[in-house]
């Protein structure tokens, strides 16, 4: 049961632009902020033991809905894929200041054993990804604040994804046909 849970929320948190846009358009006012307020407690609780870097956005999102449904500002809602960005960026920022980089530590899942040489190139992918964060976060402040719900949904349940697909299939294939001819 636990584990249909932490895929429900999970896919949740992730299809949140499009909840918010549904939720906006053809529920009655406060009711999605309510559920997707009640899902988001529900994730945090399942995920007391994962990644206790992941919880600071979760509990950002639990008062960004929380809030909008007591203040009554739907608006609120569209501001938590900003909150996920700074919060990868950061996660991903820190990792390159204190080290291993976050990508290092994903590719030694695969492989615990890397080469030596293959660490600054992690550390280039670690900076890449930054950048992709610093550009999406500013992508969906600038979609919550001066642009269509649908243009924000369009943008943070669509482009954001595409991207985000874009530089791990545009990475992979670099390092599997590019990198291992050199």
């Amino acid at each position: 049961m636990r584990l249909f849970l932490q895929l429900v929320t999970g896919l949740v948190v992730l299809g949140y632009p499009l909840a918010v846009y549904f939720g906006l358009n053809y529920l009655p006012p406060g009711v999605i902020a309510l559920l997707l307020c009640s899902l988001l407690l529900l994730r945090l609780a399942l995920q007391r033991q994962q990644v206790r870097a992941m919880m600071l956005p979760i509990v950002v999102g639990i008062f960004l809905t929380a809030g909008s449904y007591l203040a009554k500002q739907t608006s609120w809602l569209l501001y938590y894929p900003v909150v996920i960005n700074l919060s990868m960026l950061a996660l991903f920022a820190y990792s390159l200041k204190h080290g291993p980089t976050m990508i290092e530590r994903l590719a030694r899942l695969k492989e615990p054993d890397l080469p030596d040489e293959a660490i600054p190139y992690l550390r280039k992918v670690t900076q890449i990804w930054c950048g992709l964060f610093v550009f999406n976060g500013i992508m969906a402040l600038y979609t919550a604040s001066a642009t269509s719900l649908a243009t924000w949904t369009l943008y943070n349940g669509f482009i954001a994804y595409l991207l985000i697909g874009t530089l791990l299939g545009g990475e992979w294939l670099y390092r599997t046909f590019w990198l291992k001819k050199s």
